[in-house]
């Protein structure tokens, strides 16, 4: 069993930044593609980046050059920097883990087993 711990959410104003954090069940992050998804109210859960066991990033075109996923394998840690916040980024972000080392480069709900609780971005205009 696998277990994700998100932290890092919260308010900032747009062009603001923020740094999420995910902790994972030891050894996770260099057994498995990991990724960040968000969801904000009324719309689906949707991938926003992921990085594969050799630390090889995507990011969905709305983020890309504004977020940057990294990985910690020696403190099992995820990470999601944040740059240039805007509105339209607001919502809940959760953590997830695939089942495997290889994964898709856009990150999918249906690949992902092993998801987070969730922490809040909300970005204000």
């Amino acid at each position: 069993q696998v277990h994700l711990v998100e932290s890092g959410g919260g308010s900032v104003q747009s062009g603001g930044s923020l740094t999420l954090s995910c902790t994972a069940s030891p050894g996770t992050v260099s057994r498995v593609c990991m990724a960040w998804f968000r969801q904000s109210p009324g719309k689906e859960r949707e991938g926003v980046a992921r990085i594969d066991i050799i630390g090889m990033p995507s990011y969905i075109d709305s983020v890309r050059n504004r977020f940057t996923i990294s990985q910690d394998k020696d403190k099992n840690t995820l990470y999601l920097r944040m740059n240039r916040l805007k509105p339209e980024d607001s919502g809940m972000y959760y953590c997830a883990a695939h089942s495997g080392g290889w994964c898709n480069s856009l990150p999918q709900v249906k690949d992902y087993t092993y998801w987070g609780q969730g922490t809040q971005v909300t970005v204000s205009s």
